[in-house]
């Protein structure tokens, strides 16, 4: 139970992580020199240790331009193309953001694009190191400090992209806001808000950090904008299942409210032996981070970009069982896109909750005795309403 809120920060006291040391055990890395060039994803990775002063530089691939992971790959494939990124790091101030020196410039200008952007980079020496594995970030393969970096084509920055980054007058929930709103993907607003690119107070922001935050800051706009939208008129069931990860999400015909329980199953990642939690909110804001750590904000968001583009509210029961199937963790991107997978599909409908809920059952592997105590927008009696008579 420790290793599934743990995640390989050391909380059990162990000098080494036993499930990480086993992931990187089956893991070849690349061989690196001095120097390399290759086309950045893009993607720039900003570190939490040492905060404020933390280590910051863009992450290059090993050989030819790599795609990035995707449902629809398996875990050994997409570990292969983690792996073959090198993380570059130096030392950064976060402040610095806001009178970026040479380097983080170029920095920012990797983070801006919206397609690969050729880098080339030197270490002081080789890069070397273990694979990163982490419950929030995806895997990423050598690491080296940071001695050179250097821009060789042009990234492709979007204009409102542009135009944001040049408003110092907007606040950061209003810049990914707007981001979101032209269409702007969510790694990409991650991105410029590690780089400190967005909002009044100019500073970088960790990685993990900012992919919860980003998550999170979407999702409370798309949830403020169907407060005052009517209920679902029946019961509906979506399904989605990849990388061993399954989602049952169920929408029932009250005031929103989102409840996640996760379901570890024994020998998945992080959980030899099991684990259930559960965390959830009604229509006012979430008291506190969610003991579900970044995965509740991103299955939050899927679920609230359905209810927003349908124009609907609905009370949001989301089950997410991971199986043995999920052996290595691969980055909180995997909950967002496996429950986007399962919103768009086309749900099964219902008229009474017993209905709905016999049918989740079904379909999730682990008994329903086991996870539905778990689950506070079960405890309650429901009261019937008048579309059930």
């Amino acid at each position: 139970m420790k290793c599934v809120t743990c995640k390989g920060r050391g909380h059990c006291g162990r000098p080494v992580c036993p499930i990480l040391r086993r992931l990187e055990e089956i893991s070849a890395l690349p061989k690196v020199g001095e120097r390399m060039e290759g086309l950045s994803p893009p993607e720039v990775f900003v570190g939490r240790h040492g905060y404020p002063l933390v280590q910051a530089g863009p992450m290059v691939p090993v050989g030819e331009a790599r795609l990035q992971p995707a449902l629809g790959m398996d875990i050994e494939e997409i570990i292969g193309l983690r792996s073959s990124l090198v993380r570059s790091e130096t030392k950064i101030v976060v402040k610095e953001a806001k009178a970026p020196g040479k380097l983080l410039e170029a920095c920012q200008q990797i983070a801006m694009s919206s397609a690969p952007v050729g880098t080339e980079v030197s270490f002081f020496k080789p890069p070397q190191g273990k694979l990163q594995f982490d419950g929030v970030l995806s895997p990423s393969g050598p690491s080296g400090v940071l001695k050179e970096m250097q821009i060789t084509t042009n990234p492709l920055i979007p204009r409102k992209v542009d135009s944001i980054v040049e408003d110092r007058g907007a606040g950061a929930a209003v810049a990914v806001g707007e981001l979101y709103s032209a269409g702007t993907g969510v790694e990409h607003i991650s991105r410029l808000l590690s780089l400190g690119l967005l909002g009044k107070e100019r500073k970088l922001v960790p990685t993990r950090w900012s992919i919860t935050a980003s998550d999170d800051m979407i999702g409370k706009a798309l949830k403020e904008s169907v407060l005052d939208k009517p209920q679902v008129n029946d019961y509906y069931l979506f399904s989605g299942e990849d990388l061993g990860n399954h989602f049952e999400i169920l929408l029932l015909p009250r005031p929103f409210s989102f409840e996640l329980a996760e379901i570890w199953m024994p020998k998945s990642v992080w959980a030899e032996d099991g684990f259930i939690g559960a965390d959830g909110e009604d229509a006012r804001a979430k008291n506190g981070y969610s003991s579900l750590a970044g995965g509740y904000y991103a299955a939050r968001l899927a679920v609230l970009e359905h209810l927003a583009g349908i124009g609907k509210q609905a009370a949001v029961l989301a089950i997410r069982e991971i199986s043995e199937a999920y052996w290595a963790p691969l980055g909180v991107w995997v909950v967002r896109e496996v429950a986007r997978k399962a919103m768009s599909c086309v749900p099964h409908r219902f008229g009474s909750l017993p209905e709905a809920l016999a049918e989740m059952e079904r379909r999730i592997k682990t008994p329903a005795v086991q996870w539905e105590k778990t689950v506070k927008m079960l405890e309650k009696p429901v009261q019937r309403s008048l579309m059930e008579f």
